[in-house]
């Protein structure tokens, strides 16, 4: 018995990524306020050009995350849906 799958929305799949990541970058910024996940914070720091825990830092870091998992996520699903034909 054979099972069809279903093609991944690029733009929906892309969009979402992009969401949940900038929003947990900025829930770490916040939480690193109060000594919480510096370490990742740093790391991020590292990755995210202008990313602190400031208000200007988090809204940097978000537009940086935001833009890594839009094309963490499109490049994902358009990989996932040529590889599954």
């Amino acid at each position: 018995m054979a099972t069809e799958t279903t093609k991944l929305d690029t733009r929906a799949f892309a969009l979402a990524c992009g969401l949940l990541w900038s929003g947990a970058v900025v829930i770490l910024g916040i939480t690193a306020r109060f000594g919480w996940g510096r370490r990742w914070q740093r790391l991020l720091a590292d990755v995210y050009r202008g990313y602190d825990e400031t208000i200007s830092g988090l809204i940097v870091g978000a537009v940086w995350a935001f833009i890594d998992g839009l094309s963490g996520g499109y490049s994902f699903s358009w990989l996932y849906n040529r590889l599954r034909q």
